[in-house]
């Protein structure tokens, strides 16, 4: 199993953090990583994307051009990567802020309003866990435990008492993605 995955969006959505947290959670289950993050000059606001490949085999070259899965987060990530899945592929969005929705009929596509939900719940830093777990729903190649683990991982102690707020987040995840 190998899974070539893209996350983008704008800088301070925690598109490089969902990444880091996905690849933390494959080491997790000794699977071989990679992770290669991409942004601009002006990080929060500006573009930013992070290509993850989880595998249980040796990865060749962490360098794609095809993504089994796409997590597209706003309007110019969708311009640029909706064409990069693969068909028989998945496109994961946010609709918040997308006006051109994804119009391919060779890839599975669904959404999760997790803008609208962290936003609900008073607490938009939990955005990026609530796409994360719409994405394991679909594509569970790692263990929500291990997720956990993987955040605890990438989170300085000092913000360890959110754990438990981030693992609700995932778990609201799964049950608003939506097949389109």
């Amino acid at each position: 199993m190998t899974e070539e995955i893209i996350i983008a969006g704008f800088g301070g959505q925690g598109v490089l953090s969902m990444g880091k947290i996905l690849g933390y959670s494959g080491i997790m289950q000794n699977m071989e990583v990679s992770w290669m993050p991409s942004y601009g000059p002006e990080m929060r606001g500006g573009t930013a994307n992070v290509t993850v490949i989880v595998s249980n085999e040796r990865i060749s070259s962490p360098y794609l051009n095809e993504f089994d899965t796409a997590i597209i987060l706003n309007q110019q990530s969708m311009d640029k990567f909706e064409k990069a899945v693969k068909p028989g592929g998945t496109l994961i969005y946010d609709p918040n802020g997308i006006t051109k929705h994804p119009t391919r009929k060779d890839i599975s596509i669904y959404q999760v309003a997790a803008t609208d939900k962290a936003t609900q719940m008073g607490n938009t830093k939990v955005f990026n866990m609530i796409v994360l777990g719409g994405y394991l729903k679909i594509k569970p190649i790692v263990e929500v435990d291990n997720v956990m683990k993987g955040l605890e991982k990438s989170l300085p102690k000092r913000h360890h008492n959110l754990l438990p707020e981030n693992k609700e987040a995932i778990m609201i995840g799964m049950e608003l993605i939506q097949k389109c």
